[in-house]
């Protein structure tokens, strides 16, 4: 089939041509009649030959279906690929758009316009201003470059945080901290499958590391009632979750620690009794009160809400009541008297039932963990280690290098015995080797108060010994006792916050450790290294 848009005649070629008749005269009209229609077949052909939509049309007519549907389907297809390839333009579009963005936000900063030079200059800074002292690490830095100065800040910051603070880490240090992250996670987990296969034959070490303490301030553990005076105890409950305070101002204070609000539980208030220690008992129900210059002390029942005073005491020839310390098997105080006397005292009687003396007036007293033994502290510098079964001095020795004893400390796996001196010397000793040596060396001498050590206590865990000054401000340190060394970085801060303790205590697992002060205040800080309270 021909491609053609009209209709040819047939051809003549080859016929004789037959005989003309004679045509009659057209008229005008039928001259332009037969001219448009040259005209509109000659546009046809053009038509034809241009337009593909004809030529469809054409083919359909006249039986071409499967080559129109091919071409159909071929027309689509490109159709949907130049959708497609518009969509990707527009995806690339906007990449480029979004990376142009960070591109220009990447763009370093704008020169200054103007710059003085006096700036780039090592200006030389005065290190022996009193702010600016405690940052020489000797007479020869006298005078340091501000970059120099930065620098020392910078890392006395970081040693006083334990190292660089998350928020202050550059890209670079974070990287570095999350790769050791996922490392130390993957050696915990490796740690785990091997306990996991070898059973109870390997131990996870949980020890307190030294150093750096972690450690956390938080609101004083008396914020909802500070003392109207001098606080004299602070003490945290044996199994509960509460802390008491008591102090000169004639009352006796219980708080439910938690770290941000610590509310009040109950407040107590003595009459002309300002509080000189309390104590609870053993079993967490009673709290022993003392005073000054009484005789008379009083039992607090908690279970009750009643308030006991013990007006006097069978078989005790003391002027007053002042000094005492409950035994760990309950049931019994062991009171401090005049003249080097140590008595005895049972709770349910109220009677002295046995008596001790030593040489010099008693300075300190501490029991064993199993409370079958007592070492007491004399201000001649002496210990004096008694059996309470049979009442016999059992040891006695001098506190090496002491000559005026003032406090005395046990550590509760009855590792440690630490003696307090007036010159602030805390002796650190074996307690087996105290218990049967008559010149003991200690393990370590701790030399880190100015002043009279008039506060020792060891932590529950004995891995912490606090050590304490009421005569001076901020006088309070925590050594780390497998190591021997004091932790760098107690007191937390520049600023005054112990000012003079007189008490120290921890929570029954360690997670709190709290002290009484001068100002009526009860600071309080959170252990980190230790999970419970």
């Amino acid at each position: 089939m021909e491609d053609m848009s009209f209709i040819k005649l047939p051809a003549t070629e080859g016929k004789q041509p037959a005989k003309k008749r004679a045509k009659p005269p057209q008229s005008s009209m039928e001259e332009e009649e037969e001219e448009e229609r040259r005209r509109n077949v000659k546009n046809l052909a053009v038509l034809g030959e241009k337009n593909s939509s004809v030529k469809l049309l054409e083919e359909l007519v006249f039986g071409a279906e499967e080559e129109l549907l091919e071409r159909l389907v071929e027309e689509d297809e490109d159709q949907t690929g130049l959708l497609l390839l518009e969509d990707k333009a527009e995806e690339e579009a906007k990449e480029s758009e979004d990376e142009g963005g960070m591109r220009q936000e990447l763009q370093p900063e704008k020169k200054a316009a103007w710059v003085d030079e006096d700036d780039e200059l090592e200006e030389e800074v005065d290190m022996k201003h009193r702010f600016r002292r405690n940052l020489m690490k000797g007479e020869a830095e006298s005078t340091m470059t501000k970059q120099k100065l930065q620098q020392r800040m910078r890392e006395q910051f970081q040693k006083a945080m334990g190292g660089t603070p998350s928020w202050a880490e550059s890209s670079a240090q974070k990287r570095r901290r999350r790769r050791a992250e996922e490392e130390e996670d993957e050696d915990d987990e490796e740690e785990d499958d091997l306990l996991r296969r070898t059973g109870n034959f390997v131990a996870s070490s949980d020890s307190l590391p030294s150093g750096i303490l972690r450690v956390k301030k938080c609101l004083h553990a008396n914020s909802a009632r500070p003392s109207e005076d001098r606080l004299t105890t602070v003490q945290f409950h044996p199994s509960a979750q509460v802390v008491m305070t008591a102090g000169l101002d004639q009352s006796i204070s219980l708080f439910q620690v938690d770290g941000k609000t610590n509310p009040k539980i109950q407040s107590i208030h003595l009459e002309r009794f300002p509080v000189h220690k309390a104590q609870f008992s053993v079993d967490g129900e009673t709290v022993i009160a003392t005073s000054l210059k009484n005789k008379m002390f009083y039992l607090y029942d908690m279970m009750e809400g009643r308030v006991l005073p013990v007006h006097t005491v069978r078989g005790l020839n003391e002027a007053r009541v002042k000094e005492f310390s409950v035994c760990p098997e309950g049931g019994a105080l062991l009171l401090t008297g005049t003249n080097g006397y140590l008595h005895l005292l049972t709770l349910k009687t109220k009677e002295v039932v046995r008596s001790m003396k030593i040489n010099g007036d008693v300075s300190g007293v501490a029991f064993s963990p199993d409370g079958s033994k007592v070492f007491a502290n004399s201000e001649d510098g002496e210990v004096y280690v008694w059996d309470m079964r049979s009442s016999r001095c059992v040891n006695r020795f001098t506190d090496d290098g002491c000559v005026r004893g003032t406090s005395i400390a046990t550590s509760q796996n009855g590792q440690y015995l630490a003696c307090g001196s007036q010159s602030g010397v805390v002796n650190v000793y074996s307690q087996e080797v105290c218990l049967n040596s008559a010149n003991p060396e200690p393990l370590k001498a701790v030399m880190n108060l100015l002043t009279s050590a008039t506060a020792l206590t060891f932590n529950p865990t004995s891995e912490i010994l606090a050590i304490a000054s009421r005569t001076e401000d901020e006088a309070v340190r925590l050594v780390h006792l497998p190591s021997l060394t004091v932790f760098s970085n107690f007191p937390v801060a520049k600023r005054k916050v112990v000012y003079r303790a007189s008490c120290l205590d921890f929570s029954p697992h360690s997670g709190f450790f709290s002290l009484a002060n001068n100002k009526g205040h009860a600071p309080l800080f959170r252990l980190l290294h230790y999970k419970e309270f």
